[in-house]
């Protein structure tokens, strides 16, 4: 038979054994129901957060305005094929200077020039002179790209589209 203290420390190192282990089995069961109220959490939001894709929206503002795809295009300086492109593919992000275009082209507002540069992954800055530029004419509905490029050239800045 084994000794007195020997039981005893046996005792304790089972106890300490298996409170480590329930410890370690709940924690890890907690983790795992953590882990899936989170994702369902992040899925929620999501759906609930989650705005049109650029291409959807576009075709929305051009729907709104009664303008014809060949118009916008033609007025936002872009070839068929790039249009079709974004058309076409719901994930195709255009550059940032495509989407401006496209909002002048169309005559949205600020607003909507928002909404459509959010929907591209884009915003316009305060801190920046180009956006500056762009959302003072947009501020006082200069829609033409003639006077829009003067107005980027006065400084200094590169034009939004070729003429």
């Amino acid at each position: 038979m084994l000794e007195k203290e020997i039981l005893i420390e046996l005792q304790e190192y089972v106890k300490n054994h298996l409170s480590n282990l329930v410890f370690q089995t709940f924690e890890s069961h907690s983790y795992q129901k953590s882990e899936e109220i989170q994702n369902n959490e992040i899925e929620n939001f999501i759906k609930i957060k989650r705005q049109p894709a650029f291409n959807q929206r576009l075709f929305r503002f051009i729907d709104k305005k009664g303008a014809s795809d060949s118009n916008i295009y033609k007025r936002a300086g872009m070839d068929r094929r790039h249009f079709s492109k974004i058309r076409s593919n719901s994930d195709y992000r255009p550059s940032k200077n495509t989407v401006i275009a496209l909002a002048l082209a169309l005559e949205l507002n600020k607003k909507e020039t928002d909404k459509l540069l959010s929907s591209a992954g884009y915003s316009l800055s305060d801190s920046d002179t180009f956006d500056l530029v762009i959302q003072f004419c947009l501020e006082k509905k200069i829609y033409d790209f003639y006077h829009v490029n003067q107005a980027l050239d006065y400084f200094s800045l590169k034009p939004l589209i070729f003429l």
